[in-house]
């Protein structure tokens, strides 16, 4: 795993060294940058190597095949080996023993449908000599991240905003995408803080004309929206295609020349990710996972039960309170835009002290979009009941229902005003109380949408499907990538396997979620592996002990930072109504540590871009 950037804007060898500067944390083992000139046009492409395979330097990058081919590559290629057994026989050699050559090679072989040949995580782009353009691609469900600008002409592409960011005269920050941020707590593919960079979608790759300047993309593959491809088996047939592919998926992924370890909740998806792995190494595996001290944070008991069921090397992770200071001040380093989800903070400090031990960790991310696991699957599922009752019927009752005292009541009450249950789940995954904007309709309507009113499949489907193109994409992944190469570790996740993300979303409902009983098929498979006993407990999440410390160790840094002086500096957002919510979260009368999380992160990064325009 690394960084990658090119451009066709003609920057001296100084500023393409400070943007490859810029993100060297992605990968600190090599960084290297080579320029190639023609009648026609100039480009430069850029790499910071993070060794994984093939640790000698005939892999670092960009590296060239045969006399016309350049690629720079971020990722991996987990079924490399297969590939590039069925290349030699058509008559390819190879230099080295990485996946980078196969890639090249796929691409002379199978032109632009070499992707489809790809298992694996990756953001690359081929620099074509012969025919004068780009082709890159991103992997199928958005691990690897890839920025890109085009102004019509010029095209600059990274791993991370802030390299194309840096030396770019042509950038304005983006009032839209902040409003959106508000709104959706991230920003939603394919936009970016700023208006002319913009982020390639999942599962699509792309051709720049070096000549002509023209940049088209396409998708070369998307999950099944028809719902035809069904599994026909029985339950129990199910379940042995399900180990097969979760032991093959976690086996490719263990293969490398750097050490290997997991990271291990203690929950459903990390577990069976620990299992397969302890039964695939030889020798104890390494498994991470952090602590906290405050009382209902500290899930790591859970997870030093199934580390000592496998027998794994367990190492738990104390989060230190002055430790997860420091990253909040430097969040915005890493993180480029403004990005949510407090549960970075506990994940950057585990890939900090992972790093230490091992060089790519496993994860268990994906697991509650494929399997249906999260609490809100449980409650639309049941809240789908009331939609029967007819529209004017409902208003009735929900007027009725509010004065009741009791909180879920109320609750109810609120979703029975709403007109479909697919309103529902969008009022549940965003928030657009903040904007003063008046076409808030706008900032919910993103394209992703489609996934969520198809008539194809039943309701948990649909939410499963939004989930694993938007909040698995725009959010997970995110955290997941920026975390991690923070401290340069590979984050690797089986359950992002395609085949298993496919497979997943041809089974019957009821083999995942079935009476309650949510992640059914993959507990049954982890149960061949771990006593059921360990996981008889509530879901839990990966979180920040936030609320307590806004209200005291961080309360006069919240009150400075969005005093209402600060809060007038963030564009387009109701100061007094938030305000308000500060004050009710600070004297206990209800929770909105999210809410100033937001605000802190949009307000640290706008502070440390002054000087753009916003518009």
């Amino acid at each position: 795993m690394c960084g990658i950037y090119g451009s066709t804007i003609l920057y001296t060898e100084s500023q393409v060294k400070d943007k490859l500067q810029r993100t060297a944390f992605r990968g600190p083992d090599q960084m290297g940058s080579q320029f190639y000139k023609s009648d026609h046009y100039a480009i430069a492409l850029g790499h910071n190597r993070l060794s994984i395979i093939d640790l000698d330097a005939r892999s670092n990058q960009p590296l060239s095949y045969l006399e016309h081919i350049e690629i720079v590559f971020n990722g991996e290629i987990y079924n490399f080996k297969d590939i590039k057994e069925s290349l030699h026989k058509k008559g390819y050699t190879f230099k080295t023993t990485s996946d980078t050559e196969v890639i090249c090679a796929a691409y002379l072989e199978y032109g632009e449908d070499c992707v489809n040949h790809f298992n694996g995580m990756f953001a690359f782009v081929i620099y074509d000599k012969m025919k004068h353009q780009f082709f890159g691609a991103r992997d199928r469900l958005g691990q690897k991240p890839f920025y890109y600008y085009h102004n019509g002409k010029d095209f600059e592409f990274a791993s991370q905003v802030s390299s194309i960011q840096l030396y770019n005269n042509d950038l304005s920050i983006s009032e839209h995408a902040i409003h959106t941020y508000l709104t959706w707590g991230t920003i939603p593919d394919p936009l970016s803080i700023f208006n002319k960079i913009h982020k390639l979608l999942p599962g699509y790759s792309f051709i720049y004309d070096l000549k002509t300047g023209d940049f088209k993309s396409k998708r070369y593959w998307d999950i099944d929206t028809t719902n035809k491809n069904k599994f026909t088996g029985s339950y129990n047939e199910a379940q042995t295609e399900l180990k097969k592919l979760l032991s093959n998926a976690v086996k490719i992924r263990m293969f490398a020349d750097v050490p290997v370890g997991v990271f291990l909740s203690g929950g459903v998806d990390s577990s069976i990710v620990a299992a397969m792995a302890a039964n695939t190494y030889e020798g104890k595996i390494k498994t991470f996972s952090v602590k906290f001290n405050d009382k209902g944070f500290d899930e790591s008991v859970y997870a030093a039960k199934v580390a000592n069921h496998l027998q794994t090397e367990h190492n738990i992770i104390e989060c230190n309170y002055n430790e997860g200071l420091d990253l909040i001040d430097n969040f915005h380093h890493y993180y480029d835009e403004p990005f949510a989800d407090s549960s970075a903070i506990p994940s950057m400090l585990l890939a900090k002290h992972t790093k230490k031990q091992v060089t790519v960790a496993i994860s268990g991310d994906a697991g509650d979009e494929s399997f249906s696991g999260y609490h809100r699957y449980n409650w639309i599922n049941q809240g789908a009941m009331f939609m029967h009752i007819p529209y004017p019927v409902r208003l009735i009752l929900s007027k009725l229902t509010a004065l009741a005292p009791h909180y879920r009541l109320k609750i109810i009450s609120e979703y029975m005003a709403f007109r479909s249950i697919e309103s529902i789940y969008i009022d549940s995954m965003t928030d657009y109380s903040l904007s003063t904007r008046e076409d808030n309709k706008s900032l919910i309507e993103v394209n992703e949408l489609k996934y969520l009113i198809n008539k194809n499949k039943n309701l948990l489907e649909r939410v499963s499907d939004f989930d694993l193109k938007t909040y698995l994409n725009w959010d997970i992944n995110t955290k997941v990538d920026r975390a991690s190469m923070a401290y340069s570790l590979e984050a690797r996740a089986p359950l992002m396997d395609y085949r298993i993300v496919e497979f997943a979303r041809s089974l019957p409902t009821e083999f995942k979620f079935k009476r309650n009983n949510q992640k059914r098929i993959l507990k049954d498979v982890l149960y061949q592996f771990v006593p059921k006993q360990y996981f008889d407990r509530p879901k839990a999440g990966f979180a920040i002990p936030f609320e307590n410390w806004f209200r005291t160790d961080l309360k006069d840094y919240v009150l400075t930072e969005l005093s209402k002086e600060g809060l007038q500096e963030i564009p387009g957002i109701n100061v007094s109504d938030v305000t308000n919510r500060i004050t009710k979260h600070m004297n206990g009368s209800a929770n909105n540590y999210d809410l100033i999380w937001k605000l802190l992160v949009l307000k640290q990064w706008l502070k440390n871009n002054r000087g753009y325009e916003i518009r």
